[in-house]
């Protein structure tokens, strides 16, 4: 069975039997609540997953999850470019909580982590108020600093990737919860007569 581009919470969630979903957020947004029997497996290492992305897809559709859609949609078109089937979930795991359906919490959860889209606004805003009191403080070219991160956000929009989503991603935070990492993806089962 074909899987569209995107797949509305409605179309999903009467088939999440047959999907195989795959959650792209960081570990550590993972761990603070995920849809039942996925997989975790970040953005950034999507190239590195192929293999077992392709031998999932190859047994039934793939399903790209993350918090709001935007890094579900870079994931199926990363996986579009290498012969790899899989929707994204539209709203990701923002609407298919605003649709009355749970998230799955690892059991000792301690507290959660913010959303990426949140943490990048928080970073991009704090910055700019740093650049913007050192440069009325200290010394005007501080304000370079608000400038740079303007021009960053214009980039980020056009280009449709976050730069600074990939370096908050690295922080030691949004790493752990890395055990237990969410349900691996299904072993490929054996050819007949192999």
């Amino acid at each position: 069975m074909s899987v569209s581009a995107a797949l509305s919470v409605g179309e999903a969630f009467p088939r999440l039997a047959e999907l195989t979903v795959v959650d792209v957020r960081t570990p550590g947004e993972f761990a603070s609540g995920h849809l039942p029997d996925s997989a975790n497996v970040p953005l950034d290492r999507i190239a590195g997953a192929l293999p077992e992305l392709r031998q999932a897809s190859a047994r039934g559709p793939l399903l790209v999850v993350c918090a709001s859609g935007a890094r579900a949609d870079n994931a199926v078109a990363a996986l579009a470019s290498h012969g790899v089937d899989a929707s994204a979930l539209a709203g990701g795991t923002t609407a298919w909580v605003a649709s009355g359906h749970p998230l799955v919490y690892p059991e000792g959860r301690s507290r959660s982590v913010w959303a990426m889209e949140r943490q990048v606004r928080f970073t991009a805003g704090a910055v700019v108020l740093l650049g913007l009191l050192l440069g009325l403080l200290v010394h005007p070219a501080f304000q370079l600093l608000s400038a740079g991160i303007a021009g960053g956000l214009v980039f980020s929009a056009l280009s449709n990737t976050c730069g600074m989503a990939v370096v908050l991603g690295r922080l030691p935070f949004n790493r752990r919860g890395k055990s237990p990492a969410g349900a691996p993806l299904p072993p490929v089962a054996p050819e007949p007569g192999a």
